[in-house]
């Protein structure tokens, strides 16, 4: 690092007390709380969600629309708090993150609406609206724990909100459910739908957060100058629309080989090229190439893309595996990814702590990654008749490798560039792996569709019964959670989705290989620390370059 540089982390980590660091940290994990529950508590409460707003056919949407809307704005979130500080940044996003929930609350309470139409379209609208705030959330989260820690510090903080996550993850469907179930009540005459709570708990909630955040938090002014990349903004949005939807269409909506598949994925190409071409060109892009040509950037963000495409392979199959293969109920099928939770808990807050310790990262990452790919190859020798303890100590193992991938890819990150970069290189790690999450689902999805569609046809043609599909059984499924009863498959049908379901496991294990060579290619930096004493010609943050 340059004198200046180090002067500027110097300047950026030593003039906060510990009170303002506390209370700071309190407040940011309140705010990731809401961020990170929002993604799985939806989901329990869905199956009644459509019962009451008539829209099967737009349920993937509820949750695509967030996804979209949230992946998009990442990395120009992180660019915006580069410029301007993390704290404007963090309550337009809780803003807009609020003001999402409460309209997603009141999806379909007033009828049809000019424009948005029925209840199902305004909850996918609002869900955006969510999204839209929530991108800023995560990355701005990370963001400032890099403004108040140096790197050494930083470890056991980023284990700390590996640990939220798993906590959010663990709790998030039992919530979903409780308030489903049990949440409806009568106000002023008035029935409110327990669903609705879902949303509306994130109003008390995050104004605390707010509050904190308006009151507490200090002001972090370490703004850079620059100027917005407007034209690198729209070409971002517009390469990284198209390429979600693709990969969410492609496959199960459409065939791969069909004419809207490959026009999205034209647009993606075309506007990606002009991404890179204007960014090359401005004199302040919204992610600079020259990071690229950083290693620790590089195959940091590799090693994320590929784990979360991982991650997501399995976890995402979970329910099928267990309600459509084994027979067991939602709510059964949710506690059932406890002890998964409890191992990447566990590992992230000890891995953190760790790190922090010994001042090394590779170490930590190069073992969660070994551990996740032993755990991979467990979850693929399940089985129809594997029993709830040998699953759940699979998936425990499965969570201990997770665990210190959460964070520690963007501590490293963080310790490999200038203060002035932080905001970029933290939301571009944390872009690079929701797409990963994405694609993972995507690619691994559409081959479990379709080898499972051809396995049912055939099953189904050579019983003589109508033809079967995945859809079909999806949406047998539904009814059956609104009815809180177990779905009526014949056994045959359930050992071809169980094997279907491992099998893509089997095959996730190559994506874990190729983030276990990217780890090791990642180069170990010395972790930079607090220094002891200012330097004497200190100046205050808000002033340094």
């Amino acid at each position: 690092m340059s004198v200046n540089e180090d002067r500027s982390l110097i300047l950026s980590t030593a003039h906060f007390t510990d009170a303002e660091r506390k209370i700071t940290i309190i407040g940011v994990m309140i705010v990731f709380l809401l961020s990170a529950l929002d993604q799985t508590i939806v989901a329990t409460a869905m199956p009644v969600i459509i019962s009451q707003l008539h829209g099967l056919e737009l349920y993937a949407w509820v949750t695509t629309a967030y996804l979209l809307s949230s992946t998009v704005m990442v990395p120009i979130w992180g660019k915006l708090g580069d410029l301007y500080g993390r704290k404007p940044v963090l309550l337009a996003g809780i803003g807009l993150f609020l003001f999402g929930s409460w309209l997603a609350g009141l999806a379909g309470e007033f009828g049809d609406l000019p424009l948005l139409g029925g209840g199902m379209v305004q909850l996918i609208v609002f869900r955006a609206i969510q999204g839209l705030g929530g991108g800023a959330l995560f990355t701005t989260a990370f963001a400032i724990i890099a403004d108040l820690f140096p790197p050494r510090e930083r470890g056991k903080f980023a284990g700390l909100f590996g640990a939220v996550f798993g906590v959010s993850s663990a709790i998030g469907p039992l919530l979903g459910g409780y308030f489903t179930d049990h949440g409806t009540v009568t106000l002023a005459g008035h029935e409110i739908a327990g669903w609705r709570w879902v949303f509306y708990l994130n109003l008390p909630v995050g104004l605390v957060a707010l509050f904190m955040v308006i009151a507490k938090m200090p002001k972090l002014s370490h703004a850079s100058k620059g100027s917005i990349d407007y034209l690198g903004a729209v070409l971002i949005v517009a390469a990284c629309v198209p390429l979600l939807l693709a990969l969410t269409f492609g496959g199960q909506k459409f065939a791969w080989s069909s004419t809207p598949i490959l026009a999205l994925l034209a647009m993606f190409l075309i506007c990606t090229v002009l991404f890179v071409w204007v960014e090359r060109k401005v004199s302040d892009p919204i992610i600079h190439m020259e990071l690229f040509a950083n290693p620790v950037f590089t195959w940091a963000n590799t090693a994320g893309f590929f784990s979360s495409m991982s991650f997501l392979s399995v976890v995402a199959f979970l329910p099928l595996f267990m309600q459509l293969g084994q027979g067991v109920k939602a709510t059964t099928s949710g506690l059932s990814t406890l002890p998964l939770m409890i191992g990447l808990i566990l590992a992230a807050t000890i891995a953190g702590r760790m790190v922090t310790r010994t001042g090394r990262y590779k170490p930590f990452m190069l073992a969660g990654m070994t551990v996740l790919l032993i755990g991979t190859f467990l979850m693929s020798q399940m089985s129809y008749g594997t029993s709830r303890f040998d699953l759940g100590w699979r998936m425990a193992v499965l969570g201990i490798g997770l665990g210190p991938l959460q964070s520690l890819y963007g501590v490293a990150i963080q310790n490999a560039v200038p203060v002035n970069r932080i905001g970029v290189v933290t939301s571009a790690n944390q872009f690079f792996r929701q797409i990963g999450s994405t694609v993972g689902v995507a690619i691994f999805g559409t081959l479990l569709t379709n080898s499972l569609n051809a396995k049912l046809l055939a099953w189904s043609q050579a019983a003589g019964l109508p033809a079967l599909d995945l859809s079909k059984l999806r949406s047998l499924s539904v009814k059956a959670q609104l009815s809180a009863s177990v779905i009526d498959i014949p056994q045959p049908i359930r050992i071809l989705i169980s094997d279907s379901v491992t099998h893509v496991f089997l095959l996730s294990m190559i994506v874990v290989v190729i983030a276990l060579f990217a780890t090791l290619m990642i180069p170990e930096l010395p972790m930079r620390e607090r220094p002891k004493v200012p330097p004497k010609d200190a100046v205050p943050a808000e002033t340094h370059l």
